[in-house]
């Protein structure tokens, strides 16, 4: 090249321009293309390529795991031109649960804990897409979305995925741009779905009328939110301030000497930083409160103790904490996201929105997308009739032409066919020349035009739009949906901050479980579904022979513990104070608690939100009287207790449940009768009231069980010698109350009854024997047979011994999979617990 043809490639520049533009340039390319989310899928590219790459590799939940490495270079190789730290340090992120409140990539190995471990190298783990990025990239091939050429142009990559889920808000976004960060904390499912059904109504929501739903943040890693002004800041100008604590639990040990137990952290905190920094505190400040640290955390949950001396102070203990280590942290929001390519500021409702028309977009361009495929094949099988009716004359002009082209064109003149349908034709094999074959295509057909007939009705009304995006959204809510993890509180006063974390009671369920013995403890619900989730006992019961889990249920924080003793007397006890105590403990007495003497034996226990809701305690007496009083009459709580129910002298309380009135009751006598009549037919009484008839008892009967039939269950009996079945519902009839009932076993058997309670097949129940030999039982396993049978042997009995008691165990109930029953108990009435009856 010629020294002038250089010097015309030379332009002249001021510095300061170049430098000014380069950098812009450079800024945009952070900004846009990898340090800030989409505001519709709350993903940044190298998310949303590493889950697109791993849906073209066929990486599904149904799959098996794949080595990271593959996914890393199938990633680098067609979609992002930057380096393998960044996409597997991306990918690892979205396995970790501690991370995101709804992790989208499934892993296998070591991918990092909270103590700020680092995940394994990529040649080591294994991945693949979880159920919930399934849905995040739903549809996408029906032309939901737009695509864009990848950084060499030889594929194309979706520019955003259709996002089924309100990813943004849902598992929250951290990034730094340049000049601009985003901070975009989670949240729970359940609450961003209400708020979106909100937002989607005739009135726009004002931020006040959102927080009714979306009460704030809902971090994986739990933690208690203090205060509610950083939250609303953030929802009304897209900026907030939060004072996140972990949560802190006292136990009290041996010697008069407690100690507090972080079972939770703030968000974004790692557990073994956090433990170095009370080990220095406790040394430099704390040294006359403090005995000992210890992490005692493993697979259950964690659990970092900081043990006090005898006259340590907890209060004073936990001021320091909070303010000299990270268990105290402030969290602050910035819901910057990419609206149409440009950086900004969102307040909570532009978030909603953006993220509904996005949806109703996807669902349009979806709409459309098969509008065109069903047409295309309604098409097709209007021309396959055509030629099954006429079909000698299609035989004859494929016979008679020259070629494929000469047949297609005399199928389209003769039969005033379209080109694809004459090719339809000519592909049909000859097993379609069936009469079969019609009546499918001629169903077909009908369902393709109902198909048309709907789709074009979404298309034409953006309210059925709407409509479909929030049908596809609960779907996705009744799947994946879960209870709340973080607690939010009101500001505490400043003089009150060292007041250890029971004085910061919020609304929450809990798991309450209470042995046989009596010991009750309490549990965080998000500690018990991992607890359930890796097969670990909740309490520590092997250590102690004589005792086992009876019952496990949920209740409110804020809610009480109805517990009754055999003579009639209710006891009240906030669930606040029942301990929250570790894995290895049965938590404390219960007689202890409520100050009761174990001679005065509690039978059951109740859980109620609310003492003055609309709803009725039934009880029954082991001589057969029954009453229902309004639970309202308990809504005045005495330190001593109160009476709940009149008992006749030689008679004593045997059962009680809660009922809407809506329930029917079966009453199991000794002697092998049961009675099964409406609720309605129960008198409703004061709580000093006696009852009436329930069932007919003969001289040295008495009634073993109550069950408050709302389950399509069977109903388990047992003998004292361990005789037992199921027997179908319907095989009890309806009768009036008071009477003598229907025989449960044939009347040659003389061993009385010990016990019934409801059973589906999943349940399990404890068996107890006088001997103090303890079976598990599961309800498939024991056989079904009809009323008058004698049933098979369930347990072996020693010589001389004999079951005393049958009772549903801490897997059984309503609950389901992971989550324990409100309903319980040998009545199955919400909140019911036998403890020892």
């Amino acid at each position: 090249m010629s020294a002038a043809a250089r010097r015309e490639r030379i332009l002249p520049r001021l510095i300061e321009e170049e430098i000014r533009e380069a950098f812009l340039d450079y800024s945009m390319s952070v900004i846009v293309q990898r340090a800030l989310p989409d505001v519709r899928d709350g993903l940044k590219p190298v998310h949303r390529r590493i889950l697109y790459a791993m849906h073209e590799l066929g990486l599904r939940p149904d799959r098996p795991h794949k080595k990271s490495a593959t996914v890393v270079g199938e990633v680098l190789g067609k979609f992002h031109p930057h380096g393998d730290t960044a996409v597997y340090d991306a990918l690892v992120r979205m396995v970790q649960d501690f991370s995101l409140r709804y992790p989208l990539i499934d892993g296998q190995g070591n991918f990092g804990s909270v103590d700020g471990d680092s995940a394994a190298a990529y040649r080591y783990t294994e991945a693949r897409l979880d159920e919930v990025a399934v849905e995040l990239l739903a549809d996408i091939e029906k032309e939901t979305v737009a695509f864009q050429p990848n950084y060499d142009d030889r594929l194309e990559e979706p520019t955003v995925l259709p996002a089924k889920i309100p990813n943004l808000l849902v598992n929250g976004s951290s990034g730094i741009a340049v000049g601009m960060s985003t901070n975009v904390p989670p949240h729970n499912l359940r609450e961003i779905a209400k708020a979106v059904h909100l937002i989607c109504g005739d009135a726009e929501p004002t931020v006040q009328q959102l927080m009714k739903v979306v009460p704030g943040p809902d971090f994986p890693t739990g933690g208690i939110i203090v205060g509610r002004e950083g939250i609303r800041d953030m929802y009304a100008t897209g900026r907030g301030r939060m004072t996140v604590r972990g949560r802190v639990v006292k136990e009290s040990l041996r010697a008069g000497k407690e100690q507090l137990v972080i079972t939770e952290l703030p968000y974004g905190v790692t557990k073994s930083r956090l433990v170095e920094q009370i080990a220095d505190v406790a040394r430099q400040t704390l040294s006359d409160d403090v005995a000992d640290l210890r992490d005692e955390s493993d697979r259950d949950g964690m659990r970092v103790v900081v043990e006090l001396k005898r006259k340590g102070d907890p209060g004073r203990v936990l001021k320091t904490l909070y303010r000299k280590t990270s268990l105290q942290s402030t969290f602050g929001a910035i819901l910057l996201a990419l609206d149409h390519g440009q950086p900004r500021e969102l307040n909570l409702l532009e978030i909603l929105e953006r993220y509904r028309d996005h949806r109703v977009e996807v669902i349009r361009r979806r709409s459309q997308f098969l509008l065109e495929k069903a047409e295309a094949d309604k098409h097709i099988t209007e021309g396959l009739l055509i030629a099954l009716d006429q079909i000698d004359k299609v035989i004859k002009i494929i016979r008679s032409s020259a070629d494929r082209p000469e047949a297609s064109e005399k199928l389209q003149d003769a039969l005033g066919l379209s080109e694809v349908q004459a090719e339809a034709i000519l592909d049909m094999r000859l097993a379609r020349l069936t009469k079969l074959q019609k009546k499918e295509l001629q169903e077909r057909l009908k369902a393709l035009k109902a198909e048309i007939a709907r789709l074009r009705a979404i298309l034409k009304s953006e309210a059925k739009q709407v409509e479909v995006m929030l049908e596809e959204l609960d779907a996705i809510v009744e799947r994946f949906g879960d209870e709340r993890r973080t607690v939010i509180t009101d500001e505490a006063p400043k003089e009150d901050v060292a007041s250890v974390v029971e004085d910061l009671v919020a609304e929450e369920d809990v798991v309450v479980t209470i042995s046989h013995e009596g010991y009750i403890k309490r549990i965080p619900m998000g500690l018990y579904r991992r607890r359930v989730k890796s097969g670990k006992a909740l309490a520590g019961m092997d250590k102690y022979e004589e005792d086992f889990l009876e019952k496990v249920f949920v209740a409110r924080t804020s809610g009480w513990v109805l517990a009754f003793t055999e003579g009639g007397q209710a006891h009240f006890l906030p669930v606040q104070d029942v301990p929250e105590s570790a894995r290895a403990s049965r938590g404390q007495s219960i007689y202890g608690l409520l100050g009761v003497d174990r001679k005065e034996r509690i039978v059951a226990a109740v859980s109620i939100e609310d003492l003055a809701a609309e709803r009725h305690l039934v009880f029954v007496t082991h001589g057969g009287l029954i009453k229902r009083t309004h639970l309202s009459e308990f809504s005045n709580p005495r330190a001593g207790g109160v009476i709940a129910m009149g008992v006749k002298k030689g008679d004593r309380v045997l059962d009680v449940g809660i009922s809407d009135g809506g329930a029917e009751i079966m009453l199991l006598t000794a002697q092998g009768r049961a009675i099964r009549f409406s609720e309605d037919e129960v008198s409703v009484f004061g709580r000093t009231a006696q009852g009436v008839k329930g069932v007919a008892v003969g001289k040295g009967d008495g009634v073993v069980g109550m069950i408050l039939v709302r389950r399509e269950a069977s109903i388990l009996t047992m003998g004292a010698d361990g005789m037992g079945k199921r027997t179908p519902l319907d095989d009890f009839p309806l009768q009036g109350r008071g009477g003598m009932g229907t025989m449960v076993v044939p009347s040659d058997v003389k061993v009385p009854l010990v016990a019934a309670l409801e059973m589906l097949p999943e349940d399990e129940v404890m068996v107890v024997t006088a001997g103090g030999k303890v079976f598990r039982l599961v309800g498939e396993d024991v056989p079904e047979q009809g009323r008058r049978t004698k049933g098979s042997r369930l347990v072996e009995l020693g010589r001389g011994d004999r079951v005393v008691e049958v009772t549903r165990t801490e897997s059984s109930g309503e609950g389901g999979s992971g989550q324990p029953a409100r309903a319980g108990g040998r009545g199955g009435g919400e909140g019911q617990l036998d403890l020892l009856g």
